[in-house]
């Protein structure tokens, strides 16, 4: 990919898994809300898994994806909460080079707004793996409609400022600016 300035938008590969032990393509709509808002905003999906919420199966499908020199996103919905089949953040954390602990801190402080203080049950997180930003949010439509309207897409555009996580990635030699 030829280098970019940090005021030029950078369409990004994007994966999406959806973690559900009853979801399908069809009745998958957290799902189907991330593609459509990564493409509506000029993202490639590249692909897309269900998965059921088991920490072995995954890791393995992440795995895969961190691996892909293809994929430089992966948003992942559902299994964040405190149910026993809940496993997300036990799942992936561990295949952190680095956790992004602001991305969860600013969900659920956006999330006070809209749900109250049931954001509180929220384990939204994120982290960095081999040059692979992953963002993992709560499995309703509604918080995947929050976290990419109001976090994600400015984070994986380079022309926001002061910085995103453009020049974290596997593509480009970009630095984020000072916040002067």
């Amino acid at each position: 990919m030829a280098k970019a300035t940090m005021a030029e938008f950078i369409p990004l590969n994007i994966a999406v898994l959806t973690v559900s032990d009853t979801r399908t393509e069809e009745t998958d709509t957290s799902g189907k809300t991330l593609v459509e808002r990564a493409a509506a905003a000029g993202h490639n999906v590249i692909d897309k898994a269900i998965v059921i919420d088991d920490v072995y199966q995954l890791r393995a499908i992440v795995s895969k994806w961190i691996a892909d020199e293809k994929v430089q996103v992966i948003v992942s919905t559902g299994g964040t909460g405190f149910t026993e089949r809940d496993n997300t953040p036990e799942a992936l954390i561990p295949l952190f080079d680095k956790s992004v602990e602001g991305f969860g801190e600013v969900f659920r402080h956006i999330s006070l707004g809209e749900i109250g203080t049931s954001t509180v049950q929220s384990r939204a997180f994120g982290g960095m793996a081999n040059g692979t930003v992953v963002f993992c949010v709560p499995g309703s439509t509604n918080a995947c409609k929050t976290a990419w309207d109001k976090l994600i897409v400015e984070q994986l555009d380079a022309s926001h400022k002061p910085c995103n996580f453009v020049p974290h990635l596997n593509l480009t030699d970009l630095q984020c600016e000072s916040r002067g």
